[in-house]
């Protein structure tokens, strides 16, 4: 059986979402990456845990810790927790490289 994959944002990442004008390339490659998550949960990298900014473990109680880069240099932070046949892919926020860089203390 097939295990079954849904995509939501948090709060952060929904705020900025709706906030983009639907026909903005932006808006439309984070939907697109959004499908693509849909289909496969582990289409982004795995970040290591020791790499983990707090605010994530403390505001979400991740378990798994995801970057998806976008064509235009931003990313795709997201978490995936569920069960052996359903999972959930909770996309938490989107930054461009530099506010990317600031989150993760690089």
């Amino acid at each position: 059986m097939k295990e079954k994959t849904s995509v939501r944002g948090a709060h952060d990442f929904m705020k900025f979402f709706n906030s983009l004008d639907e026909q903005a390339t932006l808006y439309k490659e984070i939907n697109n990456a959004l499908d693509l998550l849909k289909k496969d949960y582990a289409k982004g990298d795995r970040i290591p845990r020791d790499r983990w900014p707090k605010k994530y473990v403390k505001e979400h109680l991740i378990h798994t810790l995801f970057r998806y880069n976008l064509r235009s240099g931003w990313r795709l932070i997201y978490t995936v927790s569920g069960t052996r046949y359903e999972k959930t892919c909770t996309v938490l926020e989107v930054f461009d490289h530099k506010e990317y860089e600031k989150r993760f203390g690089y």
